[in-house]
Parts: structure tokens; sequence; C-alpha cells
């Protein structure tokens, strides 16, 4: 990890505390020592996402007083011709698998299908788990601690491929052969993770998971 990563995971280690503190601790005194770690905590994280801890302040009632990691849900599809389906993302401009945070009352196979028809507007059906994944140990830029779950999938109707519900999050949908990959224009928390996914769907790797 960079000083940012580094800087970033610190931070969200310090909110935690602050959180299960605030959350168990009833004595007005300590409450008011762990508000304090909080706001430590925010400027450690706004100067590791290089932003105004003014931007981070809708924040703080709810996302950043969340006391676990985040889980997210990516979507690897492959076609007839062994080619992966990518999104380039619209807020870096940097190609990724189509993927993004999973909703309450779905399950993570759902999620992911979901997240990959919103982007992508093609459809699939899930059919196992390729991984899960510690965005701290794969190059996550992210500035929070995330658990992504990698699935795998079979495409069931690519008719309205790039026109997904949430255009506005994605600039182009394309599909690449293993050595077409755009590497250098792809997402630092991708790059490490698609050629492992791809052994694992040629069956030379079993699902993955961090130790």
């Amino acid at each position: 990890m960079d000083t940012a990563q580094k800087l970033a995971l610190w931070a969200n280690q310090i909110l935690e505390i602050s959180c299960f503190g605030q959350h168990y601790e009833h004595d007005i005194y300590a409450q008011d020592r762990y508000q304090k770690l909080q706001d430590i905590g925010m400027e450690m994280l706004a100067l590791a996402d290089g932003v105004d801890v003014a931007e981070l302040e809708p924040l703080r009632g709810t996302v950043l007083s969340s006391p676990t990691p985040f889980a997210v849900a990516d979507c690897t599809i492959f076609d007839d011709n062994g080619r992966l389906a990518l999104i380039k993302r619209a807020d870096n401009g940097l190609w990724a698998t189509p993927g993004g945070a999973l909703e309450v009352g779905e399950t993570s196979a759902e999620g992911a299908a979901r997240e990959f028809h919103e982007e992508t507007g093609m459809m699939c059906e899930i059919i196992k788990l390729a991984g899960v994944f510690d965005s701290r140990l794969w190059g996550g830029k992210s500035r929070h601690h995330l658990y992504q779950f990698v699935f795998m999938g079979k495409l069931v109707d690519d008719r309205e491929m790039g026109n997904g519900s949430h255009k506005h999050e994605v600039l182009d949908v394309a599909w690449f052969a293993e050595d077409e990959l755009p590497l250098a224009e792809m997402d630092p928390n991708h790059v490490g993770r698609v050629p492992m996914i791809i052994a694992i769907w040629r069956g030379e790797n079993r699902p993955f998971f961090d130790q």
C-alpha cells in the first residue's frame, strides 16, 4: 500500500474504534473523547483522499459510522469467444469489471447480477463465486475498507449492451480477449484480480480468498 492507502486504513480503524466507543460507552467524558477521535479519523481520511474535511461531513452519521467493512460485488462474464466484459468507469476513466455496493435485502449474487445489468444493460445468470477479495490487499483506492465478492456468470441477453440504467457511471462497455486486456488503463483494484479470475474461469485455480 502507498502512503495514502495506509493513511486511509488507519483513519478507518480510528473511525471504527470511535464508532464502537460511542455505541457502548455511556460516560459523557468518554463520549466526548470518542467524538474527538472521530474528528481525527475524518481529518486523516480527508487528507488521504485529497479533499476538504467538510466534504466528508455529510457522511459522519451514516457511512463513516459503520463499524464494519462494506460489502460490494463484481460480476465477471465471458462470452462464447472467451472475451471478458469490462466497463470504463466515469469517476476515473479506467476499465473495471462491472460491480458496486450491495443493497439491504438482496443476496451477494443478486447484487452482482443487478450491478452488471445496471452498468452494461445486459442480462446475466450467476453461476459461481470466483472469490472474496480484501480491498486493502489489491490496490484499492476507495476511502473505505471493502470486502469484494467476485462472481462468475453466463450471458443471457446482450441486446441492450451499453444501455444500462446507470449510464452516468459508465463511459463505455466492451468485450476484451485475454491478450487484449487494457491493463495499463485498468482500475488498480482490478489489475491483479482479473488474470486470477481468468485462471479460475479456465479451471486452473480454485476460488480465492485472502488469508
